[in-house]
Formats: structure tokens, sequence, C-alpha cells
């Protein structure tokens, strides 16, 4: 008798053990449940502050651009100093190998393109700024096929001279000018770019304030950028046939 009482008093504990562990795991899966509701609480990303705060992260701020593009001319104008430096101290120190020659007339059309594509940017600009969208993008596309032209009549610029056997070789004219035409036609080919990419995105009108003033500052900037490359132009061109 005493050890089946024993056996009963020892099945008896056990299923007391057996509730308890019962009742803790259901306690903490409600808890784990209740940690998940409240930790997603914490990360609710309908909270109205949290959405402001993104919002002005995510808003555009044109004098970002403008300062950037600040920045860009001013690493463009030191380049072509230096460059051009180096030309005016060659060319007043009368060396025996400085041997400049005549400019082929293709040198005046790339002038006639590039004082065009001045004129018609800063239309698009106007227009784009007037909210006349679909006269801007036809400005600029005119403006892009007017740089694609001044890119062309430099390739036959040096094509003639080639030619015409006006070589790098023993005449730092030559050297200088090749150079110069060069690098400003690269840069010319950046400001392209930035151009055809502007008419992609002003492609089709939009009523969107905040695009509408994305698309205006960066045709502001773009215009910014077009006419350095003008005013370098002419600059350049003064310097190879007048100052030789």
């Amino acid at each position: 008798m005493e050890i089946k009482v024993g056996q009963i008093e020892t099945r008896i504990e056990e299923g007391k053990k057996k509730k308890k562990r019962l009742s803790s795991s259901i306690d903490g899966g409600s808890g784990g449940r209740g940690g998940r509701r409240g930790g997603g609480g914490g990360d609710d990303g309908d909270d109205p502050s949290n959405r402001s705060h993104f919002e002005e992260i995510e808003q555009f701020r044109p004098r970002k651009l403008r300062v950037g593009m600040w920045f860009l001319l001013v690493v463009v104008l030191m380049t072509f100093g230096a460059l051009m430096s180096a030309y005016i101290f060659l060319a007043t120190s009368k060396t025996v190998e400085w041997k400049p020659f005549s400019l082929p007339f293709q040198v005046w059309v790339s002038t006639a393109l590039i004082l065009a594509s001045t004129f018609t940017i800063e239309i698009a600009r106007r227009k784009l700024d007037q909210n006349k969208q679909a006269e801007a993008r036809k400005w600029l596309s005119a403006t892009v096929v007017l740089g694609g032209a001044f890119i062309a009549s430099q390739l036959m610029v040096w094509l003639r001279l080639w030619q015409l056997g006006v070589y790098v070789q023993n005449n730092p004219y030559a050297g200088l000018f090749y150079i110069l035409t060069i690098v400003h036609a690269v840069h010319v080919i950046g400001g392209i770019i930035g151009l055809g990419y502007l008419v992609l995105r002003s492609w089709n009108e939009t009523s969107d304030q905040e695009e509408l003033l994305r698309r205006q500052t960066s045709a502001t900037v773009t215009s910014w950028y077009w006419h350095t490359m003008d005013g370098l132009w002419i600059v350049l061109l003064i310097l190879l046939a007048f100052y030789r």
C-alpha cells in the first residue's frame, strides 16, 4: 500500500509540473506576440512626423545643383586658364619652332554654330521658366543639334589640317591648337550629354510643381555651362587667330 501511495503522489507532482510548463509556454507565447505588437508599433512608418521628415530629406533643393555647377565651372576655367597661359608664354617667347598657320574656314563655321546654340539654349531656358514646356523642348533639341554640328565641324578642321600636313611634331603652335580645340570639344560633348538628358526628361509635359522646378533648375545650370563653353571658344579663337 505504501508503494502505491508513493506512486500516486509522484504522478500528482508530475502532473503539476506539466501544468506549470504548459502555462508558462502559453504566457511566453502571448508575451512574444505582445512584444511583436509593441515592436511593430515602435516601427510604425505611418507616423506623420516620420513622413514629414523623410519628405524633407527627399525634397529637391535647387541650391545644391547650382553650387555643384559653379564648382564644376571653376574647375573648367582653371583647366583652360592653365592651357591658355602656356599658349601665351610660348607665343611671346618667339621660339624658332613656333610656326602659326592660317585657320581653315571650318573654324569660322564652328564659331557660327556655337554662337547660334547660345541663343537657342537661352530661349529654351526662358520658355521653360514660363512653363511653355513643348516650346522649350523644341529649342533644347535645336541646341543639341547645333552642338552636334559644332563637333562635326571640328572634326573637319582637324582632318583638313592633317591633309595640309600640319602635325604636332616640331611646331608648338600646332600642338597647342590641337590640345586646346580637342579639350574644348570634349567639354562640349559633356554639355551635349547633359542637354540630351534634359530633353528626354522634359519630353512629356508635367503639372507636378517639384518636377517642373527640377527641370527649370537643370535647364538653368546647363545654360550656364553652355554659355561658358561659348565664351571659352571665343577666347580660344582670339588667341589662335590673332595672338600668334
